[in-house]
């Protein structure tokens, strides 16, 4: 399926991947429109930090996944639904697992309907590697078992389980991509390499959780073009695709390369507020991505140290949009 002119949506599109996204789709000279969260102030997240050309390129919805009708109007014309849109932050789902559950769960189950009745001819869904939970073997396939070890990670498995069974009951031409660990410019601080750097860069020391957890991370631009690849290969509607690096660093050793690269040897040490509860812990995180290769014709491009140095250099032109000394659920 070639992207060029046909009308696509992206619910999430103001967010951290979802902008990327965005801007390869307009480079693809798709039809891009944006489901982005009302709010009262009309910012459209990190879409308003494009170039004012590309802004006009894009058409922007306000609305709530919450809300059905919202999302059913959405979608009316659209050839291709790329649904990133959800609640991420695992603190916060435990803080708040109601809103999360039901935002995830349920705007899923809104968007795959409204995909389903306007005859949208492929759905793009957006999983996460958190819905496996530690690993029980490495490298973690699409077989590895789901395992719900925070809210957050039990709504995205019911958003999974939502489309996959929208495949089987009605045949809705959905393809799920599982991102490991995107970074990249524009990430939050709720992420732990935002984290990393803005302390390394801007406090006498960095502050983490469990140092020795492992994950497997992937610069933003090969996340987002996971997404387009799975929008346009043949044959692959009802799978399922890890797209992540095939390799792994303890968080321990991310904060020592971010400190050399920033040549700000502070201190790393660790505190209990930012520790999961113990069941809930992800140890381990290390994908086998291979399917993703064979059948996508994806694979990353960026190496580790160079997304990282990208994204030192943004968060260093972008200091105003970070707190340093706040801990970010």
């Amino acid at each position: 399926m070639d992207l060029q002119n046909r009308k696509v949506l992206v619910t999430g599109a103001a967010g951290f991947i979802g902008s990327h996204l965005m801007e390869q789709l307009l480079d693809l000279g798709a039809e891009a429109k944006a489901f982005v969260h009302y709010n009262s102030t009309n910012q459209r997240g990190f879409l308003d930090d494009l170039p004012a050309a590309r802004q006009k390129e894009i058409e922007v919805i306000q609305g709530d996944l919450n809300d059905a009708y919202a999302v059913r109007a959405a979608v009316k014309g659209v050839d291709v639904i790329f649904h990133l849109g959800a609640l991420i932050a695992i603190p916060y789902s435990y803080q708040n697992p109601y809103d999360v559950i039901h935002t995830n769960a349920l705007g899923t189950l809104h968007v795959a309907q409204a995909a389903l009745e306007h005859g949208v001819s492929r759905v793009v869904h957006t999983s996460t590697s958190e819905v496996y939970g530690t690993a029980r073997y490495v490298p973690m396939d699409e077989g590895h078992p789901l395992q719900g070890q925070s809210p957050y990670s039990a709504s995205k498995i019911a958003a999974d389980k939502i489309m996959e069974s929208f495949y089987c009951s009605y045949q809705l031409p959905v393809v799920t991509v599982r991102p490991f660990n995107a970074f990249g410019p524009r990430q939050s601080m709720r992420a732990v390499i935002p984290t990393i750097i803005n302390q390394a860069l801007h406090r006498s020391e960095i502050v983490l959780g469990n140092l020795t957890a492992t994950r497997d991370f992937t610069y933003v631009e090969d996340t987002a073009r996971a997404f387009i690849c799975a929008a346009t290969a043949p044959q692959v509607v009802g799978q399922v695709f890890n797209a992540g690096s095939s390799f792994e660093i303890s968080i321990g050793q991310v904060a020592q390369m971010v400190r050399d690269l920033v040549k700000r040897p502070v201190p790393i040490r660790t505190t209990t507020e930012r520790l999961r509860p113990a069941n809930s812990e992800v140890d381990r995180l290390y994908s086998d991505s291979e399917r993703a290769h064979r059948y996508l014709g994806w694979k990353p491009l960026i190496s580790f140290e160079e997304g990282l140095r990208r994204t030192i250099d943004w968060i260093a032109q972008h200091a105003h949009l970070y707190r340093p000394n706040e801990y970010v659920i």
